[in-house]
């Protein structure tokens, strides 16, 4: 899933690979997923983007804008799986979209779970596409931890930890994914309610969320997800769906899987009481 460390890792490899190439072609789903959500009309997408070129890509939050002339964007969101290929012959029989570029190159998206695909001229309104151009980036100088407190004390103070980290894009970019190594890091539980926080607590949180996602960004993206060419990204994730059945790299206790919040946690009982 993209969340900010691949959204922004994404963006450049596009810029590094795609920028000056003209799309050739653009191929609608021919293996249909219920859960790809196009804004729009996808039909109008080949009209739309053929002969396009590319001028830019930008990571924001869980999306990642692709920029072409002619005031064109093509946005993907956290589902959304894009790799690049650079001869036809790679193109994988099924896929949600593809583009095709002038030099035999070809970027195919495929959704896995749910993801959406976005092709518009002038703005693409969408509230949480949205949110993330517009908020405050944790990656950013400005987000210090007065900014930080603020966003915490305007929220619902019976929120889980995993609440305000993960859900609503209240920081955009953050997801269950990150959010793992950001609680583990922070020695604080998912399920800790906001209330439950003392000003160290407060104060570890913050530390963590900058110095997690700075790790995460520069090394790439995590090693749970994978990059434009199919490589994992380098930051080795703590917890995750690979590694909770080995014991906790801090204390050698056992990890503890739960079902919360319509996604997984991961967490040490010891570590993170």
């Amino acid at each position: 899933m993209i969340e900010l460390p691949e959204a922004i890792s994404l963006a450049k490899q596009i810029n590094d690979t795609l920028v000056g190439r003209k799309i050739t072609g653009v191929f609608n789903s021919n293996s249909p997923h219920k859960f790809t959500f196009f804004y729009e009309d996808p039909l109008k997408y080949p009209r739309l983007l053929t002969g396009r070129k590319i001028n830019s890509a930008t990571g924001s939050g869980m999306f990642v804008d692709i920029s072409l002339d002619n005031n064109t964007t093509i946005s993907i969101n956290d589902g959304v799986n894009v790799k690049y290929g650079d001869t036809k012959s790679q193109i994988p029989p099924k896929y949600q979209f593809l583009l095709t570029f002038d030099n035999d190159a070809f970027l195919v998206f495929t959704v896995a779970m749910y993801g959406g695909i976005a092709a518009y001229s002038g703005s693409f309104e969408n509230k949480y596409h949205q949110r993330s151009i517009e908020s405050i980036s944790p990656l950013s100088d400005a987000f210090d931890e007065t900014y930080f407190n603020r966003l915490m004390d305007s929220q619902k103070q019976n929120l889980s930890l995993k609440a305000f980290l993960a859900t609503e894009q209240r920081i955009p970019g953050i997801g269950n994914g990150v959010i793992q190594d950001i609680l583990f890091n922070a020695s604080l539980n998912p399920r800790k309610k906001l209330c439950d926080l003392n000003g160290q607590q407060k104060e570890d949180l913050f530390n963590s969320l900058k110095s997690t996602l700075t790790a995460m960004t520069k090394e790439g993206g995590r090693d749970t997800e994978t990059d434009l060419f199919g490589n994992k990204g380098g930051y080795k994730s703590a917890l995750s769906k690979n590694t909770y059945k080995d014991p906790c790299p801090k204390c050698g206790g056992p990890i503890i899987k739960e079902s919360y919040l319509g996604g997984s946690v991961y967490y040490c009982s010891v570590c993170q009481p």
